[in-house]
């Protein structure tokens, strides 16, 4: 039996997923023996991951506009290219301001060229199993979590910091390029059922102006936004809480390792029902689970209580995460889905970049982590209010191409 080419296409995108989150991830794995190696403070290490998410935001939106122009395999291409030089470049850093510029910018800028331009091109091949296409792909990231971190930890062990970076480096090269090479296009519709589907389409198709001004594109944004906002300060804070409550240190990684194994859970399971209920829906439902999640976290104290809570937690933003890009695909079409995605990723990149930093802040500033997790909820309530307003989304004529597509879909 032939295989459906649209699953090799998520087959290669949760790999490209899984190298690009899980080496720019992998820095919170190097910081101690960086820091111990090269005498540079955690904060001016720790800086690196601010400008990634900084940099990746803007970037995103950049290479989903080259990706809508030149295609998918030319943009995940250069940036697995970009991603290899900016570890290897990283590794040979013999300053932190050197360093700083080489993993948080290069890197940062490579990271944005992979999830929006492969979450488009995963829209366009898929119309009945479309919303699990695009989770599988996000699963990556998690996936990315669960293996790097701790093949870079070996790697450190036994070979020094500098070499592990050296290795993910070539290891991006290795595996990153050769599955961009199985990027393709779906295939064309003949003329008259093309011609058929831009006659009925033509005057409800959006130019990339006109949908950066919609309220829907507004709503996804700060919704995209908040949600991010409201799990990145828990997540990365959620090893430092739970020692300062008294779990051992490596009982406590292995917390957020249970949160990962969650989140990949949520990813699948939440594509699936979305394929059945609605990604509004599901993004309500899991919106509202996180913001419930990151408040309980205030009257959590033992080992066993933070392993409920975090796959609790894990499973509601694994939920969630992979679902703005069936709104996208749902609201304006798939012509100029890998530019409007990766416009609404930029706004969740700087979500993501705001709570780590909030969190230390706040815990500098009081002593503890009460600030953040009541301040996260708070942004979490709001995430769930704003995506309350989402109106329905138009009925596309131009998703009669994928009609193509539904064989084994």
């Amino acid at each position: 039996m032939k295989i459906f080419y649209g699953w090799v296409i998520v087959g290669a995108g949760i790999v490209i997923t899984c190298l690009d989150m899980g080496t720019m991830m992998s820095l919170g794995i190097f910081l101690q023996p960086m820091s111990a190696a090269t005498g540079w403070s955690r904060t001016s290490i720790s800086t690196a991951a601010l400008l990634n998410f900084l940099c990746m935001g803007p970037a995103s939106f950049l290479w989903g506009m080259l990706s809508d122009r030149f295609g998918t395999r030319t943009v995940v291409l250069g940036g697995g290219a970009l991603l290899g030089l900016g570890l290897v470049a990283a590794s040979q850093a013999a300053t932190v301001g050197q360093f700083q510029i080489l993993f948080g910018c290069i890197i940062g800028v490579a990271a944005g060229s992979f999830y929006a331009p492969l979450t488009a091109t995963a829209t366009h091949w898929f119309t009945r199993h479309r919303s699990l296409a695009v989770a599988l792909i996000s699963a990556g990231f998690a996936v990315g979590s669960m293996t790097i971190s701790p093949f870079a930890r070996w790697l450190i062990d036994d070979q020094g910091w500098r070499i592990a970076m050296l290795t993910l480096g070539a290891l991006s090269w290795l595996l990153i390029i050769p599955a961009a090479l199985l990027m393709r296009k779906p295939p064309v519709l003949p003329r008259a059922a093309t011609t058929a589907a831009r006659v009925g389409s033509a005057e409800r198709e959006f130019t990339v102006v006109r949908a950066l001004c919609t309220p829907q594109f507004a709503a996804i944004s700060f919704t995209y936004f908040a949600c991010c906002a409201a799990h990145s300060g828990p997540i990365f804070h959620m090893v430092s809480y739970a020692i300062d409550c008294g779990v051992p240190a490596m009982a406590a990684a292995t917390v957020f390792g249970a949160a990962g194994v969650a989140s990949l859970s949520g990813r699948v399971i939440g594509g699936l029902a979305a394929d059945r209920v609605g990604a509004k829906r599901i993004i309500v439902f899991g919106l509202a689970l996180q913001a419930l999640s990151v408040s309980l976290y205030v009257f959590t104290r033992d080992l066993g209580s933070f392993y409920a809570l975090a796959l609790m937690f894990g499973f509601s933003y694994g939920a969630v995460m992979p679902l703005y890009a069936i709104l996208v695909r749902e609201y304006f079409g798939a012509r100029i889905m890998g530019t409007m995605f990766g416009a609404v990723n930029m706004a969740s990149t700087l979500g993501m970049a705001l709570g780590p930093w909030a969190g230390g802040w706040l815990y500098d500033a009081y002593g503890n982590y009460f600030w953040l997790y009541i301040g996260s909820f708070g942004i979490g309530l709001g995430a769930v209010a704003i995506a309350l307003t989402f109106r329905p989304p138009r009925e596309f004529s131009l998703a009669l191409p994928d009609s193509r597509l539904t064989q084994g879909a």
